[in-house]
């Protein structure tokens, strides 16, 4: 008799990176799966993690920062220039 597959473990949760104004970054924030998807989308992960962020600040008796964006953990993150790298051309070699 075969085993039954166990089902993922985050799947009761959503993981958000979070960036704020002063430029610090947050990684793996959970949010409640169960918020997400409707037509929304990912809106609703940034009330939640705001609320999260009220009571770690309360906790810690420092003030939240304002958050500026946010993006789910995995995602791979893209350059704001669009430029290859370091002026190498697809190659790898430098360009003369």
């Amino acid at each position: 008799m075969s085993r039954k597959k166990s089902k993922p473990l985050d799947a009761e949760f959503v993981m958000f990176d979070v960036f704020y104004e002063d430029g610090s970054r947050t990684s793996n924030r959970r949010v409640p799966s169960i918020l997400l998807g409707g037509l929304d989308g990912d809106e609703p992960a940034r009330e939640a993690i705001i609320e999260q962020d009220r009571v770690i600040a309360e906790k810690s008796g420092k003030p939240s920062l304002a958050i500026t964006s946010i993006e789910r953990s995995g995602k791979p993150t893209v350059e704001k220039t669009g430029k290859e790298k370091a002026g190498k051309d697809k190659s790898g070699r430098k360009g003369g």
